[in-house]
């Protein structure tokens, strides 16, 4: 199972881009990356660690529900340069960024024993860790994703009962490629590669899963004030190339690969990424966001199981897709085998949606919110008992509480993914290479269905996303729809290979945000992508990224299109050599 398998560890880059044209053009960068490490701090790197972006083709923000999604990861990712350094205090980090926009910063956790009467009170003093790292979550800063991967390794690792296993002072060296607040997953990239970071370099590597390391980021992602259900750090995690993945939560974690219908077959499709260039910063929204649509599924989920007949302890905090598998009657422990299959669990979802509508509340205005009274009267709980429940551990501001459109975008989005998932087997199973389109147009359907979903169940489209995924249907897509948190961030377009130019070429001819954006920016804006491999630990090699004893064996040539036309790449000789890296 691939949640189960070991952290890579590679010695070359072309066992992590396994497509030659993607691994020479990355060369470049990962040199770079090794030589200004050694500018910086005099040394050359004991590791690079890399963490992808990842774009959820369908099921939006069902994972924290424990339903199944449907990402996979992109080639855009987080590179962070790491090594061991001289910093004389315990655990010490200087972290640096090749970004000139974030500055260098420097910190070192303490043990909660060791803090200063000054932080007497506070979060920090009150905290039950056995190591304190201060993460401002009011004016989040970029080492705070540093610092979140941190946490883990510390509490984790090194508890304070053995004082003779410390962790030792970090050299870090960040480079990013996946644009910031884009849906594309910034974040959790981010702190999936610090935590490896730290892992790497106190030699913690050995013995460690995939699942494992997904559980240990999600927890760590907390740190930054983001409630997460674990789709980002499963998908930059478990990813492999070709695929997406169907990753389910409850009652254990599972990923299963499932091949894209778009690579081997006619006509091709490519996904293609389109920013809105709207900022979607999921701390700084999450009272009214984010977090607020975990509390608003958290109670729609206890009200819907009280209203099925179904029996809840006051201090139950059940999930939808928890009361869905007792409605269903069948028993299941988190963290055990699962023992509902993917038919049962398509048809319980197509049973359930009807009983949504006992969410709904019957009002002559039309609301169908909930104020917070009311919320807590159809909870079956005290005011007190709501308050410790649902609202003690998380800030959350609304006049009203969506407990019914929140419900019934779930499970229909639940059901979605499923459908998607269908396709895409049928698609795999088959022999043809020809694939009927009408493959496609299932696909782009399903995507639209979510993306109105989105936008008028759960709200967490906005204007421009409304615009730029119908733009994108009107300019050729099969379907688009919005990926990531929302509010912002980007969209996904199922689109014809051979479309591509035409495809973006029309988009920025009608999306006003894109009309004075040129070469390198428009790409960085809107682009096609392939499925990435997951998260990686890169030992770099003595001399280059790519090893010239390959290039003395094999000679290659193509072309690269950019938007500045063709460009022309070779490897073989040693001047071809340094044309690559």
């Amino acid at each position: 199972m691939a949640a189960q398998l070991p952290i890579p560890v590679f010695t070359s880059l072309n066992e992590i881009h396994t497509d030659l044209q993607t691994a020479a053009l990355q060369a470049t960068r990962w040199d770079n990356l090794v030589q200004e490490f050694e500018k910086r701090y005099g040394t050359k790197p004991a590791y690079i660690c890399r963490a992808p972006g990842r774009v959820n083709l369908i099921g939006e923000h069902i994972d924290y529900a424990l339903f199944g999604v449907f990402p996979a990861a992109v080639e855009s990712d987080i590179l962070i340069a790491c090594g061991p350094s001289t910093d004389e205090r315990l655990g010490g980090v200087t972290a640096e960024n090749l970004n000139p926009r974030y500055t260098r910063q420097t910190f070192a956790p303490i043990l909660k024993n060791t803090l200063l009467p000054s932080a007497q009170g506070t979060e920090a003093a009150s905290n039950e860790e056995s190591w304190f790292l201060e993460i401002d979550k009011k004016e989040l800063r970029w080492e705070s994703y540093v610092k979140a991967g941190y946490y883990g390794i510390l509490n984790r690792f090194f508890p304070p009962s053995a004082p003779n296993t410390r962790p030792v002072p970090v050299n870090l060296l960040v480079t990013g490629s996946v644009p910031s607040g884009s849906g594309l997953s910034s974040s959790a990239a981010m702190v999936v590669a610090s935590t490896l970071a730290f892992l790497a370099v106190n030699d913690k590597l050995s013995g460690l899963t995939k699942g494992q390391l997904v559980e240990m980021d999600m927890e760590n992602e907390k740190r930054v004030g983001v409630n997460s259900g674990g789709m980002d750090q499963a998908a930059s995690v478990i990813s492999i190339p070709q695929s997406a993945l169907y990753i389910t939560f409850f009652p254990s974690l599972s990923a299963e690969p499932i091949p894209l219908p778009t690579p081997r077959t006619t006509p091709r499709a490519v996904f293609v990424c389109a920013n809105s260039l709207v900022v979607s910063d999921k701390v700084v929204g999450a009272k009214t966001r984010y977090n607020l649509r975990v509390v608003e599924t958290l109670v729609g989920a206890r009200v819907l199981a009280l209203r099925l007949g179904l029996s809840l302890g006051p201090t139950e905090r059940p999930t939808l897709r928890e009361v869905f598998g007792r409605w269903l009657g069948i028993a299941e422990t988190k963290g055990g085998p699962s023992t509902l299959d993917v038919e049962t669990l398509r048809a319980g979802l197509e049973r359930i949606l009807p009983e949504v509508e006992k969410l709904k509340p019957s009002r002559a205005d039309g609301q169908e919110g909930l104020t917070l009274e009311e919320m807590v009267q159809w909870s079956g709980l005290s005011p007190e008992q709501f308050h410790e429940l649902y609202l003690s551990w998380v800030d959350v501001e609304a006049t009203h509480f969506q407990l019914y459109k929140r419900a019934k975008h779930v499970f229909s989005e639940a059901l979605r993914v499923l459908q998607f998932r269908d396709v895409c087997l049928r698609a795999a199973a088959s022999s043809d290479t020809t694939l009927p389109e009408s493959t496609l147009v299932e696909l782009g359907v399903l995507m639209n269905a979510s993306q109105t979903s989105c936008a008028d169940l759960y709200e967490c489209s906005c204007p421009e996303l409304d615009a730029l995924t119908k733009l994108a249907r009107e300019a050729g897509a099969y379907g688009s729809r919005l990926t990531g948190a929302g509010w912002g961030g980007c969209t996904v377009s199922l689109v014809a290979e051979d479309k591509v130019d035409e495809f973006i070429s029309r988009i920025k001819a009608v999306y006003g945000p894109y009309k004075n954006l040129e070469g390198d920016a428009l790409h960085d804006a809107i682009f096609a992508t392939k499925p990435s491999s997951g998260a990686c630990v890169y030992k770099p090699a003595l001399a280059t990224i790519l090893y010239p004893e390959y290039f003395e064996t094999v000679k290659v040539d193509w072309t690269v299109w950019t938007q500045s036309g063709p460009v022309r790449y070779s490897c073989g000789s040693e001047a071809e050599q340094k044309t690559q890296s």
